[in-house]
């Protein structure tokens, strides 16, 4: 390995444990960052390449993450499946047109998602509900916000746990613990469906992706000892990292209309 690869892997492993770290500490909405993460710190060029490589990192860590909370019986194991199956479907048409968009627009679009996350984020959740799964017609209902959710994930490349989580809990019923939980088996079917769709096109770069993924490992468990000893105080560091989405999203929109 040359020293530019070498250095190359290390900003991508260190960007892994910022959104490892983020992700693990205030919930939904951390891996956002993951595609403006590499495109200017990384300095992955293409936006397609950058969004390919963060769906495989996206997917391979939230099936990392899912296993803890299957062990705790927080994954309701049916609506996971029937949620999946329409957002599969939904995530390689996403994923499909989200190929096929020029990169500049496709960042500004993403830009305007980043800002619509940090809204949900500043908005919070409003109490943890009462857990009333399954739902009548809950069947239906998931598939079709699963579809939605799918779609919207493969064309950015991201988790969208944001979307995911309450749309479980309005089409399911469920309080909001078996909501994250079921929700990381989606998320990682959407990432890796994604993913494979861009790299059947030859748009992941499999080295950063692999420290990308490494470094998010490490972040998570990093970000979920943090949360355990900062408590009550995590709904500010949500406004703060609300905050930051901001203005990153400005910046990415700042730089797709110069055309930088």
């Amino acid at each position: 390995m040359t020293f530019m690869n070498a250095w190359l892997a290390l900003r991508a492993g260190g960007c892994g444990v910022v959104v490892g770290f983020a992700l693990a500490l205030v919930g939904g909405g951390g891996s956002i960052l993951a595609v403006p993460l590499l495109l200017y710190v990384v300095g992955v060029r293409d936006p397609h390449r950058a969004i390919g490589t963060s769906a495989l990192a996206v997917s391979l860590n939230a099936f990392a993450n899912l296993l803890p909370h299957a062990r705790l019986g927080h994954v309701y194991w049916r609506a996971a499946a029937t949620f999946a199956l329409a957002g599969v479907c939904g995530a390689w048409l996403g994923s499909t047109l989200g190929k096929a968009v020029d990169g500049r627009r496709l960042l500004a679009l993403f830009a305007l998602l980043m800002l619509v996350v940090a809204g949900f984020m500043l908005r919070g959740r409003r109490g943890d509900g009462v857990d009333r799964y399954p739902l009548p017609w809950s069947g239906p209902r998931l598939l079709g916000t699963g579809l939605v959710a799918g779609m919207l994930a493969g064309f950015f490349g991201i988790g969208g746990g944001f979307l995911i989580v309450p749309g479980l809990m309005l089409a399911g019923g469920m309080d909001i613990l078996h909501a994250i939980g079921t929700s990381l088996f989606a998320v990682g079917a959407f990432g890796l469906t994604a993913a494979i769709n861009y790299a059947l096109s030859g748009l992941i770069d499999w080295p950063l992706a692999a420290a990308f993924i490494a470094g998010g490992v490490a972040g998570g468990w990093l970000g979920a000892a943090a949360a355990t000893r900062l408590g009550r105080r995590r709904g500010a560091l949500q406004m703060v990292f609300a905050a930051v989405i901001v203005m990153v999203a400005l910046y990415m929109l700042a730089r797709a209309a110069s055309g930088r």
